[in-house]
This record gives C-alpha cells, sequence and structure tokens, in this order.
C-alpha cells in the first residue's frame, strides 16, 4: 500500500466496490482461490485501540497499528497464522509452528481500507507480510489477470467479503525513480526501458489503470552482466474501471514522466515497438497454456458489471479506434472488451513490424 500523499487525496473520489458475482465465486471455487478462513475482515475491523505507524527511518504513513480485546488477540493471532499457512503451505500448520502475529496495522485509504499482517519466524527474526481487505470483484479480476498473462504468480484467496493477498515485494516505483533511476551503475538503461515498454503493454491489454509510480514495484535481480529488471504490479483497484483509453497506459501519468522520458531517450521507435511486440506474444502464449481457465475467467468477467455503462462505451470508441476495429463498439461489458483486446494482438502478432535502423546503445 502506498504512503504517497497523492494516493491519499484520491481516496476523496473512491471508485465504488464491486461484489464478487455467482459466476466468478464459482470460478474461484474450481480453481480453489475460495477458503474456508478463520479470521475475516470484518473480524479484524473490530480492533479496540490504534496508533500511528512510523516507518523504519521515523517518517509517518498511512497506516495505524491496531490492537484487539485481550480475550480475543490470542484466537485472531492464531487465525492469522493459518491463514499465512494457507497462502504459503497450502495449509501445513507443521512447518508454522515457529511463527508468531508481531503486528497489525490498518490503512482507511484506498478503496479496499486493508489490514497488514507482520508475520515473524522467531528462530531466524525474519519477516514477512500479508493483506486481508474487503472484498472486491474489480479487484478480484485484476489479480487473476495478473496471475494468467503476466509473467508473475499471484497468490491470493477470497471468503465471502473477505480477500486475502501475499505482499508484491519490491521497490516502489516512486522511491526507484528517486534513488535509482540513473544513479546506480547495476541499472542498465536499454533493459529498464525495455521492461518498462513491456509493462505499459501488459496492462493496457488486460485494462488494469492507475499504474502510477507508487502502484507498481521495481524487483532487481543481479546478474552476471548487470541487474535483471522485472516491473510487478502491487493494487489492482482500477482494474477495467476507467472509460478514457489512456490511462490504462502508465506513460501518460504526471508520475510517471520522468520514467517515459527515459524510455524516450534510451529507446528508438523501431525497438520500442519490437519489444511491445514480444510481450503481446509472450501474453498470447501465457493465454495458450492456460487457455481453458482464462475463458472461464472472462467467461465470467463478461457478465459482470465492474464499470459503469457509459465507461464502457467510452472506452469502447477509444479502443475501436486505436486498434482500427469496429468489433470493440459492439462489446457492452469490460471483460467482452479484455477479450476483444486479446483478439486485436493475435492480430497484430502476426502482421510484420515496420522497419527501423536501430541505435547503436541498442543491445537488448
Amino acid at each position: 500500500m502506498s504512503t504517497n500523499p497523492a494516493a491519499a487525496r484520491r481516496t476523496q473520489h473512491k471508485k465504488p466496490s464491486f461484489p464478487i458475482g455467482e459466476e466468478l465465486r464459482r470460478y474461484l471455487k474450481r480453481y480453489r482461490r475460495e477458503r474456508e478462513l478463520p479470521v475475516t475482515y470484518e473480524r479484524l475491523r473490530r480492533f479496540t485501540e490504534c496508533a500511528p505507524y512510523t516507518d523504519p527511518e521515523g517518517n509517518m504513513t498511512l497506516w495505524e497499528t491496531v490492537v484487539y480485546d485481550h480475550m480475543e488477540m490470542e484466537s485472531i493471532h492464531e487465525g492469522l497464522k493459518h491463514i499465512y499457512a494457507l497462502l504459503r503451505t497450502d495449509g501445513d500448520m507443521s512447518v508454522m509452528q515457529h511463527l508468531y502475529v508481531d503486528r497489525i496495522d490498518f490503512c482507511a485509504f484506498g478503496n479496499s481500507a486493508p489490514f497488514r499482517v507482520r508475520i515473524v519466524n522467531a528462530y531466524n527474526d525474519n519477516p514477512d507480510h500479508f493483506y486481508v481487505k474487503k472484498g472486491d470483484a474489480s479487484r478480484v479480476y485484476g489479480l487473476e489477470l495478473e496471475h494468467l498473462l503476466s509473467p508473475n504468480r499471484m497468490h491470493f484467496m477470497t471468503c465471502g467479503n473477505t480477500l486475502v493477498e501475499e505482499h508484491v515485494a519490491g521497490i516502489p516505483g516512486d522511491i526507484f525513480v528517486e534513488r535509482w533511476l540513473d544513479q546506480r551503475s547495476e541499472i542498465k538503461p536499454i533493459r529498464l526501458a525495455k521492461e518498462l515498454v513491456k509493462f505499459n503493454e501488459r496492462c493496457f491489454v488486460r485494462l488494469l489503470g492507475d499504474m502510477r509510480s507508487y502502484n507498481f514495484v521495481v524487483v532487481i535481480t543481479p546478474d552476471f552482466e548487470g541487474a535483471q529488471i522485472r516491473i510487478r504490479a502491487m493494487d489492482f483497484d482500477q482494474q477495467s474501471y476507467e472509460g478514457r483509453m489512456n490511462l490504462y497506459r502508465p506513460q501518460f501519468f504526471k508520475e510517471n514522466q520522468s520514467l517515459a522520458l527515459y524510455c524516450m531517450k534510451h529507446l528508438n521507435v523501431a525497438s520500442a515497438r519490437q519489444y511491445q511486440r514480444e510481450e503481446q506474444a509472450l501474453m498470447l502464449q501465457r493465454a495458450d497454456t492456460g487457455e481453458e481457465r482464462l475463458n472461464a475467467l472472462l467467461s465470467a468477467m463478461s457478465q459482470a458489471e465492474i464499470a459503469p455503462h457509459s465507461h464502457v462505451v467510452e472506452l469502447r470508441e477509444g479502443l475501436a479506434a486505436h486498434y482500427g476495429r469496429p468489433s470493440y463498439l459492439h462489446c457492452n461489458t469490460m471483460g467482452e472488451l479484455v477479450i476483444e483486446n486479446l483478439t486485436s494482438i493475435r492480430l497484430n502478432v502476426a502482421a510484420p513490424i515496420p522497419s527501423e535502423t536501430p541505435r547503436s546503445d541498442e543491445v537488448e
């Protein structure tokens, strides 16, 4: 969850929460996302005290550490350990007895008003986190599309109106821009620019909105020739909700301006198109690998109302003009628009890329 003040201001105009419908619930049960949980979101809301939480550098955050009645505390902690075991070991508590709940934080900002649970290994003090949130169909569709169409696997569970998510580890994008961009020799400019193009395309095709720098993380993996870069979304509240097409393209947010300029500096048009096309091909390979599961998800999503109809109309017109495919104009839901996007990139992958001579510094 972001601690950026801009994120707090945006909560004045929160996206409404959409209930998990019957079709989506059947999907979640079929693929073991729906589980019986010993602690629900509603139960965690019954805390008795709270205190502001400051980060390790002493800065105020949007989080508050909460405390429960002593009669409830032990039961809640045991239940949260069980949930963590479901996330990590499919419920095998025999390897979890040495863990303890160190802290429970609550954030009233954001659409999901999440709880963040800090779990610590008593043997070596190694911490981990997970989140308990209000169930929201938009967010569930976003998490599952990320799992199926991106290179990242997402571990989450639902139980009625409760959503449990693992922590997405990485450097928050705004912190990366401030402290890492153009300041660390292990960051190869072309590798970073390439990943930015690919991330932009993933968001656009599966209609994940609001990917401002504080809503994604940068994962850096040391390699024998510089570091490899992966950008991962960590906020899925704005999955297929907005009507404006460019709100699904991270490059157009002012918070990402320095990253967009970075790409323009290090990539020419031909290379950017190449990397865009590479990601389109990879998304189609992932879609084909999990075809049955993706079709079941998109079938449920096509029947769900997760955005005002006016947003669907505005977006379908923008996408029809962008891809040059009037078939978008027959779409009546956001799920149908995602299906059309996948059809569009399948057609694009089959088409040749315009040639352009690459610059000498483009080595990827």
